[in-house]
């Protein structure tokens, strides 16, 4: 199953007054797992950077002239990003803020049907607790060492482990890792997946004599126990 998980940095928060995107960022997962590949692009927003902005994401106006302008990359983005599930952390906004310049460049929206919100499946099970990225990646124990502003791409490589975590775990071995060459686009791989297939050694449970006794002296306090029932009685006897 390939899906996709995004993120986007903006120059504020609302594509109707104007503002726009500055970062698009997306990495490809395979069955839960990311497959190496990667998308980013800086974009050149056009306009002004409020510092507010500056402070989250860490991108000045000066950062940004000479990047290529959204329409630009939109052929790229599009093609990486296929027909595959969208995964986001409060993906109405960066679907919201996508689509703004999707129709500037002269495309059209991303089918809703296609959002996964990590926001709205972290609030359902965790109905009482903070579900922001941070928040789910240090309840999941995933590592912030290299969190400082909100960048993108760090965000999918941080996102993707919690996207797996809320799906049901962390596989044993994967680490998220990327090197970015200066001057060049982050296509290192992402994802070192290690001992996947190394056989686990069980441990069974096994009770001591008085924890047994404790156990024979509860059941015969029981009317007609279920335990000393056909075909339990003889699986007691037997083991």
């Amino acid at each position: 199953m390939r899906e996709i998980v995004l993120d986007t940095e903006t120059t504020g928060l609302d594509p109707l007054l104007g503002d726009r995107v500055i970062e698009v960022a997306a990495i490809e997962l395979e069955n839960l797992l990311p497959t190496g590949r990667v998308f980013h692009r800086l974009v050149d927003p056009e306009r002004d950077i409020p510092s507010e902005a500056t402070r989250v994401h860490g991108f000045t106006r000066d950062d940004l002239r000479g990047k290529p302008l959204f329409p630009a990359i939109v052929e790229e983005m599009m093609a990486f990003l296929g027909d595959a599930p969208i995964i986001a952390h409060n993906a109405p906004f960066d679907f919201g803020f996508l689509d703004a310049e999707l129709q500037r460049a002269g495309r059209p929206r991303l089918d809703r049907k296609r959002m996964v919100d990590t926001f709205a499946i972290a609030r359902e099970r965790y109905p009482a607790a903070p579900n922001s990225l941070d928040a789910l990646c240090r309840r999941f124990e995933i590592d912030l060492s290299e969190r400082g502003t909100h960048n993108a791409l760090l965000d999918v490589r941080l996102l993707a482990q919690v996207y797996l975590e809320l799906r049901g775990g962390r596989q044993p071995g994967l680490t998220l890792a990327a090197e970015t060459s200066a001057g060049q686009q982050d296509s290192a791989p992402i994802a070192a997946v290690a001992g996947l297939t190394r056989p686990r050694t069980p441990h069974p449970i096994l009770p001591d004599a008085a924890t047994l006794a404790v156990h024979a002296a509860f059941v015969a306090r029981l009317k007609d126990p279920v335990w000393l029932q056909p075909p339990f009685a003889e699986t007691a006897r037997d083991g």
